[in-house]
């Protein structure tokens, strides 16, 4: 019988929250060429003298505060969300589960894949909106493996589905699930990106200039700013949100030089503004992961708290929803 392979992807996790299996990660994941694109020796030495040995500690301890009996959060997401697709896949398509960076990686998990003769691999990354520090790193990584192979099966890449129905109205129902009317204010957050990403997607046009925050551009297809905004537009209609009760903004930033407005000044903003309960809702992430549920679940609340506001609840992402593994399967068909 003829066979595929459809292979989810997401971005990665160490072995252990010790501080050796998070310094490889760390050093694998930030000496990609498509996270820090800065000229070689620069990113070199940003990297490995700078950033390793200042962000190893810290991010151990929180991978450490995220971690669960069983291991990594994201990874049991992932391999939970392989198993739903799995029970409801074709009989001729098996289901793998990948990181870009860590444990089970592309490298380990395609070395696997390469000895089982599929027709058809199909790569899905678990990103909404395309960046190449995410979806363009899975695609190269990809790409450079199977390029060695003897024997290279028919390749086919998701697109990016930030704008898909069937995405929206699946993130759509986990925003839901906090009843929306309850709170003063919902804050739509996406990790961030450095400014001259989006830059080099369209080099007429500076990011700070472009208008893409009222309406989608033309030159915004792969502009990972332009698709947030729309991503935001979208779900805006799908839950019949009234204007001004909701803002955009982007968390994780490294330094001032990433997209702004920045999700944690954006809280501060709206605490003092006299904002008492806010929802904050993540689009880019379709799993969750430290970024949502140490950075905004537990941190950006206590600052929220701090500012004069009362509540802050985020919404959990998709994870490994049943629905979920429907609405991949509605993206590919």
């Amino acid at each position: 019988m003829t066979t595929k392979a459809l292979i989810i992807i997401n971005l990665g996790t160490p072995d252990k929250p010790t501080k050796s299996a998070v310094r490889r990660y760390l050093s694998e994941f930030l000496n990609d060429r498509r996270v820090i694109d800065l000229p070689w020796l620069a990113q070199k030495i940003l990297v490995n003298a700078i950033i390793i040995p200042f962000r190893t500690s810290k991010s151990t301890k929180l991978y450490k505060r995220v971690w669960t009996e069983i291991g990594s959060p994201l990874l049991l997401s992932i391999n939970k969300l392989r198993d739903e697709l799995t029970a409801i896949s074709p009989i001729d398509t098996h289901i793998y589960a990948a990181m870009r960076y860590g444990t089970q990686n592309l490298k380990t998990v395609l070395s696997e894949i390469k000895s089982k003769n599929y027709s058809e691999l199909i790569f899905f990354p678990l990103f909404p909106q395309y960046a190449s520090s995410t979806t363009g790193s899975v695609y190269q990584e990809v790409m450079d493996i199977i390029r060695t192979w003897n024997v290279i099966p028919a390749v086919r890449f998701a697109e990016q589905y930030y704008n898909h129905p069937a995405f929206i109205s699946a993130f759509a129902k986990q925003i839901e699930l906090e009843n929306p009317a309850k709170f003063d204010h919902i804050l739509f957050s996406y990790h961030g990106l450095p400014v001259r990403h989006t830059d080099k997607i369209h080099p007429s046009i500076k990011t700070e200039e472009c208008t893409c925050e009222q309406a989608f551009p033309e030159h915004g297809k792969y502009c990972y700013k332009a698709t947030c905004y729309e991503t935001t537009r979208l779900l805006v209609k799908e839950l019949n949100l009234k204007e001004h009760t909701y803002s955009v903004a982007f968390q994780s930033r490294l330094s001032n030089n990433w997209l702004s407005p920045f999700s944690d000044e954006t809280i501060v903003k709206l605490a003092k503004s006299g904002i008492k309960r806010l929802l904050v809702t993540a689009p880019a992430f379709t799993a969750d992961s430290l970024e949502t549920l140490i950075e905004i679940r537990e941190d950006y609340s206590n600052l929220f708290k701090a500012h004069g506001g009362e509540e802050l609840v985020l919404t959990d992402s998709l994870n490994a929803q049943p629905h979920w593994a429907y609405t991949i399967l509605q993206i590919l068909a």
